[in-house]
Order: C-alpha cells, then sequence, then structure tokens
C-alpha cells in the first residue's frame, strides 16, 4: 500500500533475490505477491500460542488448514496394489491429537521414509494440508510438516516469537514458509512512509506503521495484535475513503444539465392521475432524487426498494372479485378484483410473504380489517366546512402512530368503494324483495352476489319487515334476533356504499344505517314517506377508530393492473398495496432531457415497458391521436425486436420524440443515439458490468445522471453503499423473500436416498396440479476447459453438472413419464419463449434450466425448485432464483442439491440460505463469508484486494469515521499536495485498471 524504494523491490528480482526464484514465483503466481511492500502486506490469518493446541474438531472440509498437535500414534502398513502387486506398496497412517480431538495423517511410497523417521510418537509439529474425508474420517493426505523441536535454528522462536502466525497459504506454499520470507523481508518495514497525517495518527492513539507492521507479523503479546489491527485496519479504510472521497469531489466539479420539472408538467399530470398523494416514504426519497437531478453535476445515487415487498394481508382476509368475495389464499396471478371506482381489473403479480405480525383496523361503523404494519392505505382527513380534503397514502405503522386528532375523534376517514354487480346472470332463485320478506336466519351468497338491483330490492324487503325510522327522518334501524342476520344486512349496505353499524342489545342487534339517496331504504309508501333526505356534509366514509395487535399470522399481498392500484378488501373496505417508481423519469423528461432504464433480461424490460406505459396512461401517447397535453413516447428497445419496430425506436430516441425508452444491452450499441440523454436508470445494478454502464452513460451530450435500483443486495452492492460512493434511498423494506418458501439443503454424496426423495417430491408437485424448476450450473454442450477449473471441481473431480446431460437422465429415469423441457441462454429467443409460453400455460411439468430463469420469469403455478450441484451458486444467486417458487397461492418448496462434505465451507453457505428468507440478512451472510472482494477492481473474489484487514459487515464504525476524515482531508486539500505518504498510499491503492474502475463507477 505504501511502496517506497525499499519496498517497492521485486521479490525475483535478477542479480540480487530477495527470495529464492522458486519461492517468489509461487508467491506471484498464487498470492498476488510481486514486491517486499506485497509480502509486508500478507498479514496472518490467525495466531497459535505456544503450547496452546489447536482444535481439530473444528477444521474446514476441503480447505488449506495449519494445525499445531502433538504425535499420538504412528503405523507402517504393506499392501498390493496395481504398481505394488506383490504387496511392497507402503501406506504410513500417523494420529495426530490436541487434546480435544484427533485427525489422521496418510503417506504413501516413496514419501513414507522421511515422516517414518521423524513423526515418533510425542512429536510436536506444525501440519499443513488439504482436509479430506476417508472411510467417514477427516485426514490429512501427504501433509507438510515442521517440527517443533524447542531447540535449535528452526524453532518457532526464530521466526514467530511467543505467537506462531499462521498465514494465508496455498498448496505449493505453506504458512511456515510464508513466515520465513516474511522474515526475511521484515527490517525493510522500518522504511515504510506513514500515510495518516500525524494529526489524526495521534488524535486516534494509532501506532506508526512501521511499528504495525512489526507487530502483525512478529507479535509478543496479543496487545501487539490488536495494535497493529487497529492501525492496519484505518489505513485501508482511510486511504479507500479518501480514493473515494476524490471521486465525490471530482463528480462534484463535472458538468451536468440539471433536470428541474416544469411546474404543471408531465410530472404534475401524473400525479394528478393517481387519487392519492405519495406515502412519506415515497416523497422522502423522490425529494432526495429531485434534490440531486436538481444540481449542475452528475447524481450518483442506489435506490435499494421493490414493488411489492410488504404491505400484505392475512391469507385469510376477503377481496372483492365480480364473483363476490374471495380468501386472499385463494387468488392467483389473472384473476379479476373489483377496483375501488367499480371498475374491474386483473391481478398481475401474488406475493406470498410467510408469517408476519398482523394488525387490526376498527372502523367507525365496528366493522374491521387486517393487514400488515407496511400495508398501504387511501386515507382523508376529517371533511371540513369547505369539503373533501386531499386523499393521501398512509402505511398501518404511520396510522396508528397518529390516530386521533385533539379530540379524541379519528383523524383519518376511508373512502366508500363504488357498487358494483356482482355474480353472473342468472340472478338469485327466488324474487329478492319477496325473500326478504319472509328471510330466514341469513341470506344465501346466491342473494348476496348478484346485481345492484337484486341486493336492492332484498335489503328493502328485509328493512320492511324488521326496519324502523326514527322520528327525525334521517336514522334508519333494523332489529334481529339473529347476529348473523344483522351481519348480513350489514354488509348489503355496504354493498351499496352506505354505513351500517351492527350494535348488540339485551335480546336482539340492531343495525344502525344510512344509504346513498339512490338506494330507498323502504318500499313500503308508509315507511318510505318518513325518510328525509340526508346532508350533504354527512358522508359515508368510516373513520379508523383504532390500530390493535393481533398477532403472528401468514400474509400476502397481491398487485392490482390498474391506475389507481387498490382493491376492495373485508366490509368493503378500500384498500392499495404498490408503489410508483417512475417519478424521477418523468421530472428529468418535463425538463427536456430524456430517460433510459436498463434492464438485465428481455423478460423483465418488457415488464416494465407495460408496467410504466399502464401507469403513464394517455401521457405515454406522445405524438399520437388520443395523448394527453404533456404526454411523451415511452419505447421499447430489445435484441428481439423485428428491424421495423427497432428502426422507429431508434428514430424516436435521436429526434426526441421519446422521451424515455426502456431495454436491454440493446440500448448500449454504437448505433443507439439519443436527442438528450439526462437520466440512466439501471435495474438489479448486480448483473450489470460497469463498462456496460459506462457506455450508455457516455451517449449523453453531457455525463446524465445515474440512479441505481436493487431489490435484493449483493455483496458488491452492500461494500458499495456502506463505503459510500454511491448516495444511498431506501424505499420502504427490502423484501423478506417469497415465502412462504420451505427451503432444504439435499447431501446427494452422503445420503442418496434424499436425492431420490427430491424427485418423488417434484412428481408429488406435479401430481398435485403444480409445476417445478430444475436448475444446473452449465448448459452442457460446452467445450470443457482442462485448465480452467474451480476448487470446488478441484475438489470434486468433476464439472458442474449440466442442463443437457441432467433433462436427459430425468426423462429416463425419476421423471419418466412428465413432460420436460430444457431452457438455455444459448437458444434461439423464439424458442425460448415458446418453451416459456408453454411452461406458464401449464403445458410443461418441468423445466431444466440455467440461470436464465433467474429475474423477470414469473409462473405462479410452478411450487417446486431443484438446484443441482447448489455450491456453484452465490448466495445472494440462490436467494433470486428460489423467488421464482411460492409465487401462487400454494406454498414453495426449494432443494438444494450438493455432494460437498457437511464441514465445508460450501455447506455452511448452503445451511444459511435455507436457514432464512431475508435477502439483506443473506448479504451480510455472503459478505462474511466471501468478502468483500476488491471494491475498486472488477474481480469480486481473488487473492489481489485492497481489502486484506478490513471486513466491511464488523468494521462499520471504522469506516462510517474514516469517510468524514477523508471528506474533510480532501476538501482542504483535494490534489494532497501536502500529504506526500497518503498520495504515495492512493497511488499504490490506484493501479491502472482500478483508476479506470473508479472514473467509470
Amino acid at each position: 500500500m505504501d511502496l517506497v524504494p525499499a519496498l517497492e523491490e521485486p521479490l525475483d528480482r535478477p542479480l540480487k533475490a530477495v527470495l529464492g526464484p522458486a519461492t517468489a514465483k509461487v508467491m506471484a503466481e498464487h498470492l498476488g505477491l510481486h514486491t517486499v511492500g506485497d509480502l509486508l502486506h500478507h498479514y496472518p490469518r490467525r495466531y497459535e500460542e505456544r503450547g496452546q493446541l489447536t482444535h481439530l474438531a473444528d477444521l474446514p472440509m476441503d480447505e488449506h488448514v495449519t494445525v499445531v498437535a502433538q504425535v499420538a500414534d504412528a503405523r507402517l502398513h504393506s499392501f498390493a496394489s496395481a504398481k505394488a502387486p506383490r504387496g511392497k506398496g507402503q501406506r504410513l497412517e500417523v494420529t495426530i491429537t490436541d487434546g480435544s480431538g484427533r485427525l489422521q495423517l496418510v503417506f504413501f511410497g516413496n514419501g513414507v521414509h522421511k515422516p517414518h523417521k521423524e513423526l515418533l510418537p510425542g512429536t510436536r509439529a506444525l501440519f499443513a494440508g488439504k482436509v479430506s474425508v476417508f472411510n467417514r474420517r477427516l485426514q490429512l493426505a501427504h501433509p507438510a510438516y515442521e517440527l517443533l523441536r524447542g531447540d535449535g535454528e528452526e524453532t518457532v522462536e526464530t521466526w514467530a516469537g511467543a505467537l506462531i502466525p499462521i498465514y494465508p497459504a496455498t498448496a505449493k506454499l505453506e504458512s511456515w514458509k510464508i513466515g520465513k520470507a516474511v522474515q526475511t523481508v521484515l527490517p525493510a518495514a522500518q522504511d515504510a512512509v506513514d500515510p495518516l497525517p500525524d494529526t489524526l495518527r495521534e488524535g486516534r492513539g494509532l501506532v506508526p506503521l512501521p511499528e504495525a507492521l512489526l507487530k502483525i507479523h512478529r507479535p509478543h503479546t496479543k496487545a501487539d495484535i490488536e495494535d497493529a489491527r487497529s492501525r492496519l485496519k484505518w489505513d485501508e479504510a482511510f486511504v479507500l475513503q479518501v480514493a473515494l472521497a476524490r471521486r465525490r469531489h471530482t463528480d462534484a466539479l463535472l458538468p451536468a444539465v440539471a433536470r428541474k420539472p416544469r411546474p404543471d408538467g408531465l410530472l404534475t399530470a401524473f400525479d394528478d392521475r393517481l387519487p392519492f398523494t405519495l406515502t412519506e416514504g415515497q416523497q422522502r426519497v423522490s425529494k432526495e432524487i429531485f434534490d440531486d437531478l436538481a444540481t449542475e453535476h452528475p447524481m450518483h445515487r442506489l435506490l435499494q426498494g421493490e414493488v411489492g415487498s410488504g404491505k400484505a394481508q392475512p391469507l385469510d382476509a376477503l377481496v372483492l372479485t365480480p364473483a363476490g368475495y374471495r380468501r386472499m389464499r385463494e387468488l392467483s396471478v389473472g384473476d379479476e378484483v373489483v377496483v375501488p371506482d367499480g371498475e374491474i381489473a386483473l391481478i398481475d403479480g401474488v406475493f406470498p410473504q410467510g408469517e408476519r405480525e398482523v394488525w387490526r383496523l376498527v372502523l367507525s361503523d365496528g366493522s374491521s380489517v387486517e393487514c400488515d404494519d407496511e400495508h398501504l392505505w387511501i386515507v382523508g382527513p376529517s371533511p371540513d366546512r369547505h369539503g373533501e380534503q386531499p386523499r393521501k397514502v398512509m402505511t398501518t405503522r404511520e396510522i396508528r402512530r397518529n390516530a386521533f386528532a385533539p379530540d379524541g375523534s379519528p383523524k383519518w376517514y376511508l373512502p366508500t368503494a363504488v357498487p358494483v354487480d356482482l355474480g353472473d346472470d342468472s340472478g338469485p332463485p327466488h324474487d329478492p324483495y319477496q325473500f326478504g320478506v319472509r328471510h330466514g336466519t341469513s341470506i344465501p351468497d346466491a342473494f348476496k352476489n348478484t346485481s345492484i338491483k337484486n341486493r336492492h330490492a332484498l335489503l328493502q324487503g328485509l328493512l320492511d319487515t324488521d326496519g324502523t325510522v326514527d322520528a327525525d327522518g334521517l336514522s334508519v334501524t333494523f332489529r334481529s334476533a339473529s347476529r348473523a342476520r344483522a351481519d348480513d344486512v350489514a354488509w348489503l349496505v355496504r354493498s351499496l356504499g352506505g354505513r351500517a353499524h351492527v350494535l348488540p342489545k339485551e335480546t336482539a342487534y340492531d343495525v344502525s344505517l344510512a344509504l346513498p339517496e339512490e338506494f330507498a331504504p323502504f318500499r313500503l309508501p308508509r315507511k318510505a314517506a318518513r325518510v328525509r333526505p340526508r346532508p350533504k356534509d354527512d358522508t359515508f366514509r368510516r373513520g379508523i377508530r383504532a390500530v390493535e395487535h393481533v398477532g403472528r399470522k401468514p400474509v400476502q399481498c397481491i398487485s392490482v393492473a390498474h391506475p389507481s392500484h387498490a382493491y376492495v378488501t373485508d366490509n368493503f373496505t378500500v384498500t392499495h398495496n404498490t408503489m410508483v417508481a417512475l417519478r424521477a423519469m418523468l421530472a428529468t423528461v418535463d425538463a427536456g432531457g430524456q430517460a433510459a432504464m436498463l434492464a438485465p433480461t428481455e423478460v423483465l424490460a418488457q415488464q416494465h415497458h407495460r408496467s410504466v406505459v399502464e401507469m403513464m396512461g394517455e401521457l405515454a401517447e406522445g405524438g399520437m391521436l388520443g395523448g394527453a397535453e404533456h404526454a411523451t413516447k415511452v419505447v421499447l428497445l430489445t435484441g428481439s425486436m423485428g428491424a421495423a419496430a427497432r428502426r422507429q425506436a431508434l428514430l424516436d430516441l435521436v429526434t426526441g420524440e421519446a422521451g424515455i425508452v426502456i431495454g436491454t444491452h440493446a440500448l448500449i450499441e454504437d448505433k443507439v443515439q439519443f436527442h438528450d440523454l439526462g437520466l440512466v436508470v439501471v435495474d438489479e445494478q448486480h448483473r450489470f458490468g460497469v463498462e456496460q454502464r459506462d457506455a450508455l452513460r457516455g451517449k449523453g451530450k453531457q455525463p446524465p445522471h445515474l440512479l441505481v435500483m436493487t431489490a435484493t443486495p449483493i455483496p458488491r452492492t452492500v461494500a458499495m453503499t456502506v463505503f459510500g460512493d454511491l448516495e444511498t434511498s431506501v424505499l420502504d423494506q427490502l423484501p423478506a423473500g417469497r415465502s412462504p418458501i420451505a427451503s432444504h439443503v439435499v447431501p446427494a454424496a452422503d445420503k442418496p436416498h434424499f436425492l431420490a426423495r427430491a424427485w418423488e417430491r417434484v412428481r408429488e408437485e406435479v401430481e398435485n396440479g403444480h409445476q417445478a424448476y430444475v436448475v444446473c450450473p452449465r448448459i452442457g454442450d460446452e467445450e470443457a476447459d482442462p485448465k480452467k477449473k474451480s476448487a470446488e471441481d478441484e475438489a470434486e473431480k468433476r464439472p458442474a453438472l449440466a442442463v443437457l446431460d441432467v433433462a436427459d437422465q430425468l426423462t429416463k429415469g425419476p421423471l419418466q413419464g412428465l413432460r420436460v423441457e430444457v431452457l438455455h441462454g444459448r437458444m434461439h429467443p423464439d424458442d425460448k419463449d415458446a418453451v416459456m409460453r408453454r411452461f406458464a400455460a401449464g403445458e410443461t411439468h418441468v423445466l431444466v434450466a440455467t440461470t436464465v430463469i433467474e429475474v423477470g420469469v414469473n409462473v405462479p403455478n410452478a411450487t417446486a425448485m431443484v438446484i443441482m450441484d447448489a455450491d456453484r451458486f452465490g448466495v445472494s444467486q440462490l436467494h433470486q432464483l428460489r423467488g421464482r417458487v411460492g409465487r401462487g397461492s400454494a406454498p414453495g418448496l426449494c432443494l438444494l442439491v450438493t455432494e460437498m462434505p457437511e464441514a465445508s465451507a460450501a455447506r455452511q453457505r448452503l445451511n444459511a440460505v435455507a436457514s432464512t428468507l431475508d435477502g439483506f440478512e443473506l448479504s451480510r451472510i455472503d459478505l462474511e463469508q466471501r468478502r468483500e472482494g476488491d471494491v475498486l477492481g472488477q474481480a469480486q473474489s481473488g487473492a489481489r484486494t485492497s481489502l486484506r484487514m478490513l471486513a466491511v459487515i464488523e468494521d462499520e464504525e471504522i469506516i462510517a469515521e474514516a469517510r468524514e476524515e477523508a471528506t474533510r482531508i480532501v476538501a482542504a486539500d483535494p490534489d494532497l499536495t501536502g500529504l506526500p505518504g497518503l498520495r504515495t498510499a492512493l497511488d499504490a491503492l490506484l493501479d491502472e485498471e482500478r483508476e479506470q474502475y473508479l472514473e467509470k463507477g
């Protein structure tokens, strides 16, 4: 990090090599260590105390380890083999112990002679090798070892003092050999120039850098290690924060067109279309984005949030459909629901959310409705003398924290739903009015789920029989000995847009009710004549009297394909459950610019385009017949579009006719030109390379503003967020996963019958009318590259399972007789579409696919997913994949198949995925296990990283403090002319590749 001449010396200098050429070569190739400075910054992973033995019981599978232990037993065996057919083969088995566990070492052939002489019972040594399993016992095969004799030149004290440093090592270079190499170059640590300003270092009580390097490699006490780590963590955090602060400072100097929405323009027209104002969260996030857009330097903002997250109701809640009420659990995508203005709309998304805390809104007429804390409600305050007040959207949480006016009355009122016809055209079996006159205990559904006319007639029959009107001519009451009958009357009143309150009396139930003018309560003249018109300011809205906690219940939310995004729930209550994420693009168009949204797949681009057009209505019909005054054109651009449609889209972009374009990588092509690109919105940020984003941003006359959206945080995104090179906005909650999805690890190698059971479960799902996915890491027709093998490949000695192979085996074996199809990225787009259409239509039982299904595929009937070689996928990718199931009313099942041993890090990762559905928690687990990779480079993993000591999850406080210091220092001295040590450290951190990355990022 701090390169001065002594530390810049190459480890393999031809004339005077610091280390032996073989050692230097291995360090360069396997650890990315080329100079003395690189080696000094290769810190120990942990330390062993002399006399303190390693816990052998905690050894991780399939990883290179170093242990300190004592030989308990050593035996030499002879055996016959192909190479030694006469029984002259030799195998040395050595058992070592640390007092808490035992581990077997195995040596074969000519390799047995030296350890047979040296590893005698009672001998203590350092052992290094890769942990494997043989006959269900842990072992190290042919481990390297270093004897700890306690006297002579090779003692631990010679190179490690009282504590033995254990370094990150490779199969070709053991920890103690790295330790000896470090001791060779350790005197050069005195030449390290300190990057921290003296005032900062002294103010925080940090040791000088040379002292920190000495203490980290040759500590005498645990306090030495803590001193060194504290200092080196600060170096990494601070130097990186300075790099990011300088980037932000430079961005502030870049020119960009300020995009301020004009008054009464497109954005205002869009907002006026909505039957409510935005939630507080939406208003806050919108303000953050609009403030950035209004500045004359490019916005760089990360928006975390997802449409449909939270905002759920219990599965036993009711939703009004054209055929009457249905339970929330029974709804599927494509079902029709009634929206508050009386129109019919389709459900375009069903999102089970597992169990959540549920609350009950108690309304002023005694009715109630249940929901979660994030559920959205269209509410208005109590009307004043000027009439109706503007409506707004509030969450349950916001309502319960601010539910009452100063006088104790309800502060918020729910609007009434427009009455609609229900059921089919056949109507009830008898005349509704006559049935009402001769009613029984309760009213059958056939008389409730019928036309408005029939329901009104039925209610009049009931009221003519048991209804009364008070002397004032306004108060109408129905009396019944039956609670069920009273509830039915209240139901009928609310279905006609009226208000009804059931009041228990000593021997009966009274229903106090009021109806709109068009629905007379009585048909009998003697009763009808006594009814007086209601005052105009006496509305039928119901106040929210209380919000009560119910407890945990299984819940789900639905998305309604209608501009209002609202539906009618229990007791004809109006509710709402989506959010608007379009306003930044509309503001840019208002300001004369164009907005481009980059989606990772064609499926997702098409979904975004359809959703935007539906939300905007005639505002998306710019230049077309019927388009609104402030309308613009919204175009779609993907790789598989026809030539004519593509030509028209390109023309609309270059002329400025299209204010908004939504597309895939096709937007990046050279032939795509914009009239004035003002905003780039990137969806699912982690699926795009920096170069791709940069290519799109480069299409603006000046650098456009950048808004990055993500619903599922992944390690790199979390790292960027914590380090702060993007400003961050959080919109509501991140999704807690598409639950209920039961996830289980299937250990195929340890328990092959578990895998057989997995295929039985798939058959059971299909027999129950559902469908399943099988996901594989490879397609299957690739040319194998023997040079490219992952660590797991080396461990398992086989390539990853492939779609084509697995599909063939399943159709001939455990899934024989089912309709199985394949889907992968190298298929022709028409073929992919055809396969997905058949699967979505239920014609295909099982789809064997690659991760092409990861984003944007929505088949609610698919309930099971089997992920083969699940250990080959990242945590966030597994989370995304399993989100494809459990999207309908039936629960989902995700089976993670692996052959990795139970003690391996890969199995621990899979166990973590199976244990939680919280995407944010999974991203933290992933980050803790894989570390951050190189935050400034393109690789997310690898030996060479700018973060050797710092962990963003554990060290958030250090990072936050370092960011403040870096911002202050860069503001005072952007070129760091007064801090040459810091400038040197920065140059070492930012090689050419990372400098370019930061410029683009």
